[in-house]
């Protein structure tokens, strides 16, 4: 297995990992770079550790994509949709509005229902289904949070990096860490969007909740002995949060009031008992969780076409042959982090290269 193909399972959800592993170990970050590059689209690393156009604008990767189109002589149909695919023979027949297309290849790569303005209306999925697959019932994935709780809404636009824990009948199952933002509906930022597909997925008589760790970076020990520590300052507690964890005043005003604490009580005036019980709520803190916003913010659809019945060195259905599947509409999806892009670069160069071989010459 490739160094690169390997630390990309433990972020990737979803079907077989066995799967997953030879599709990426097909077409590598490397390659999908190189790819880029080859038609010139530069890209620059950043310090994040991820690869962006040096433009640092999406327009930059579709005029570049467009342009490779119209270089390799290829019909490119917009703003024409495909209502229905049927197969006759070794023939599929795709109608549209305009007509009817015959191909002896079809690629699905319609995406799943994240994001409908840009036309992932689901179609995909209700073709894939009228061909007899199964699909994986979906949810919307990395996709922000809704709260009720009105204190954690009036800090909309306060980030701050966050350890977050989800549970479910009580038992801890998974938990993200990262940058955290306060929004004026709930919460979003990396770690409440890697963890928003566990909520969204779970049942409400599974209790479903999230608390989060506002001083990740603050081992217990530590903790531990400040709670022993004597000192003389006389710094009241709003400003300890702040000067000691480096938390934002807003949120340490925020985090006094929701706990109905004294904003004026001295921290080294407290008991060890009062310290180890405030370091317990900043570490585990309720969000107040009542859901996600949905597929209209969510950059993707978890679910999708089983890959039981996908060929992973193909992506060919098991079940039609001559269709292909690539992208979003298969139950894959990952972390945030450009995951979800190299698993539609991934499996769109196995589909593509397996149709275009499976072609009569």
């Amino acid at each position: 297995m490739s160094p690169t193909a390997k630390c990309f399972l433990p972020i990737i959800r979803g079907g077989p990992r066995h799967f997953v592993k030879h599709v990426l170990e097909a077409f590598r970050p490397e390659e999908a770079m190189d790819f880029f590059r080859g038609i010139g689209v530069d890209l620059v690393l950043e310090p994040t550790g991820k690869y962006f156009p040096t433009t640092h604008s999406g327009k930059t990767v579709l005029e570049a994509l467009i342009r490779e189109v119209n270089r390799l002589g290829i019909e490119l149909l917009t703003g024409t949709k495909i209502e229905a695919v049927r197969k006759s023979g070794k023939t599929f027949l795709l109608k549209s509005g305009e007509g009817e297309y015959a191909a002896q290849r079809v690629v699905l790569a319609t995406g799943g229902l994240s994001l409908p303005e840009t036309g992932s209306d689901g179609e995909g999925l209700k073709i894939a289904a009228a061909f007899g697959h199964t699909v994986v019932p979906t949810y919307p994935a990395l996709v922000p949070l809704l709260t009720g709780d009105e204190d954690w809404k009036a800090l909309s636009g306060v980030t701050l990096e966050t350890e977050l824990s989800f549970y479910r009948l009580g038992k801890k199952e998974a938990s993200a860490k990262g940058s955290f933002l306060f929004t004026h509906l709930g919460f979003s930022g990396p770690a409440a969007l890697d963890i928003s597909r566990h909520f969204a997925v779970a049942k409400p008589e599974e209790k479903p909740s999230i608390s989060a760790n506002f001083i990740p970076g603050r081992s217990e020990e530590s903790l531990a002995a400040l709670s022993r520590k004597k000192n003389t300052s006389n710094r009241w507690l709003k400003h300890f949060l702040s000067d000691e964890f480096g938390l934002p005043a807003s949120f340490a005003d925020a985090f006094i009031h929701k706990n109905n604490l004294d904003p004026t009580m001295i921290f080294f005036k407290l008991s060890s008992a009062d310290r180890r019980k405030l370091f317990h709520l900043l570490r585990e803190s309720p969000l107040g969780v009542t859901g996600v916003v949905g597929y209209r913010k969510a950059e993707v659809t978890a679910g999708g076409v089983d890959l039981k019945e996908v060929r992973f060195a193909s992506m060919e259905s098991r079940i039609v042959p001559g269709l292909h599947f690539a992208g979003e509409i298969l139950d894959v999806d990952g972390r945030i982090g450009g995951f979800n892009f190299q698993w539609a670069w991934s499996s769109g160069a196995v589909a593509g290269r397996a149709a275009a071989l499976g072609l009569p010459a």
